[in-house]
């Protein structure tokens, strides 16, 4: 009996030691920032209601899908605390788009902006890699 409590004891640590360790995994931070932005997606709201989403990658990468439903991809960078995009895919821009991003905004950030063209939008950060269903949803 004096042998069993110790090694119950001792498996019981080990059987909690993953579940802490896994809690702790999961309790980092939030991002904020083009931070928050990685590993989920930024929409844009048009007028008409149509929807572009972008997703943005740690390493400067980029891709979207258009609110008519069109795929490109580029690279981003910052400058002076706005986000700067310059599209590849399907063809090289021969600018930068550049637009404000919330330094301290996290998920469910919303905020107004302008596309490339001076249309107004309204951006949002949700959670996860939202693609769209059909063209322009």
């Amino acid at each position: 009996m004096r042998l069993i409590r110790p090694l119950f004891a001792a498996l019981t640590l080990l059987a909690a030691a993953p579940a802490a360790s896994a809690a702790t995994a999961t309790a980092q931070p939030e991002a904020h920032g083009v931070a928050a932005a990685f590993g989920n997606t930024v929409k844009a709201r048009y007028n008409d209601g149509r929807y572009e989403r972008i997703w943005l990658q740690p390493d400067g990468q980029w891709e979207a899908v258009g609110r008519r439903g069109g795929h490109m991809s580029g690279k981003w960078s910052l400058k002076d605390d706005r986000l700067c995009m310059r599209q590849q895919h399907p063809f090289p821009a021969p600018f930068k788009y550049c637009t404000d991003f919330p330094a301290n905004g996290g998920l469910s950030t919303v905020w107004s902006g302008h596309d490339w063209q001076g249309e107004p939008i309204q951006l949002s950060l949700v959670r996860g890699v939202e693609r769209p269903a059909a063209p322009g949803q």
